[in-house]
């Protein structure tokens, strides 16, 4: 019912900047919660941003101040804007939102992109 497509990874410079987009499609009423994770090789998962319903938005201490999350709710797509990439962020990066589909109003689903590369190397 809920597709999830990611795009905008790459090789990227130090220092240099990507956008990722998540684009939700199918039959949704709301998207309550939008979050970017990572995970590099030999580790696990971890959050980079998160971007609730209400506007407030939460990001690793290692991104801060780097990356900014927003969403489109026109496009329903939810971007990471990231900038001063260093050869740490890189990572395979996934979105996870949570949505109530017209289907069930009652509760919000767990949707996850299937990840997109972003290398940071000179």
């Amino acid at each position: 019912q809920v597709q999830l497509v990611e795009s905008g990874g790459g090789l990227v410079q130090p220092g240099g900047s990507l956008r990722l987009s998540c684009a939700a499609s199918g039959s949704i009423f709301s998207i309550n919660v939008m979050e970017w994770f990572r995970q590099a090789p030999g580790k696990e998962r971890e959050l980079v941003a998160g971007l609730t319903y209400d506007g407030s938005t939460n990001y690793a201490d290692s991104v801060k101040d780097r990356f900014i999350i927003s969403y489109d709710n026109a496009k329903k797509t939810v971007y990471l804007q990231m900038n001063s990439l260093k050869p740490e962020d890189t990572a395979v990066y996934y979105c996870h939102l949570q949505i109530t589909t017209y289907s069930d109003l009652r509760y919000a689903d767990d949707y996850w992109g299937k990840g997109t590369l972003v290398t940071v190397s000179s």
